[in-house]
C-alpha cells in the first residue's frame, strides 16, 4: 500500500482551512500547528502548511470519477472554478486558486487519465 500526501503552501493556516473546506470538505486532522489535511481519497492526502515564504507557489490537480457531481458539491459550499477547458478527448480540468494563488485543479470526463 502507498499513501500520498501532497502539500501546497499558503499563508494563513486559519484563512487556508476555510477556503480548502469548501473545495475539499473537512479537515481529517491537523498534524500540528500549522498544517492541516484533507482526505482526497482513501490513502491520499492534500494537505496546506503554512509556509508564508512560498505560499502562492503551489499546484495540483486531481482526477474525479464525476466531475459535475464534484463541481456541484463545491459549488454548494460557495467556490466556483476560475476556469475550466476541455481537451480533444473529451476530458475536462476546472482550475481553482486559493487565496494565496496556489492552482488546484480537479479533472474528469471520458476516459479521464
Amino acid at each position: 500500500m502507498v499513501d500520498l500526501f501532497a502539500g501546497i503552501p499558503v499563508t494563513s493556516i486559519a484563512a487556508a482551512v476555510t477556503w480548502y473546506e469548501k473545495l475539499l470538505g473537512e479537515v481529517a486532522f491537523y498534524p500540528n500547528d500549522v498544517e492541516a489535511v484533507f482526505e482526497a481519497a482513501e490513502h491520499r492526502y492534500v494537505y496546506v502548511e503554512q509556509k508564508p515564504e512560498i505560499a502562492g507557489h503551489g499546484f495540483l490537480t486531481l482526477f474525479v470519477d464525476d466531475l459535475d457531481a464534484r463541481l456541484a458539491t463545491i459549488a454548494d459550499r460557495g467556490l466556483r472554478p476560475a476556469s475550466e477547458e476541455t481537451y480533444a478527448n473529451g476530458v475536462r480540468k476546472t482550475l481553482f486558486r486559493d487565496p494565496d494563488g496556489n492552482e488546484i485543479g480537479i479533472g474528469g470526463g471520458p476516459e479521464a487519465a
